[in-house]
């Protein structure tokens, strides 16, 4: 199952509804998101700096990352990054793959 990474921010209403409901409650919230998709979440944490929370979760395919994106980027409270990840194999195998290529100005 792919493996995504979430950069969540908030915006003042959202930090506002974070201290409303907690921590915990947005986490839970997050793992039923995940969950009624199919998914699993693997981590839930906030933090400090350009992100305000890093969600790591593995959906069942690229359609079910983006509604979750859609669905969360639908409210001005919030506003989600998402990034692939890849496993090490993975990385491997795609330097196995032949592409043709030609940089610019060649």
């Amino acid at each position: 199952m792919p493996k995504y990474l979430w950069q969540v921010s908030y915006s003042s209403d959202g930090v506002k509804g974070v201290v409303k409901e907690g921590g915990s409650g947005r986490r839970a919230e997050a793992k039923n998101l995940f969950e009624a998709l199919g998914g699993t979440m693997e981590a839930f944490y906030f933090a400090f700096g350009d992100a305000d929370a890093i969600v790591i979760a593995d959906v069942p395919d690229e359609e079910a990352a983006a509604a979750v994106t859609l669905a969360v980027n639908a409210d001005s409270r919030i506003s989600l990054k998402t990034t692939v990840l890849l496993t090490a194999e993975q990385v491997d195998a795609a330097a196995k793959r032949s592409v043709e290529y030609r940089p610019p100005g060649d």
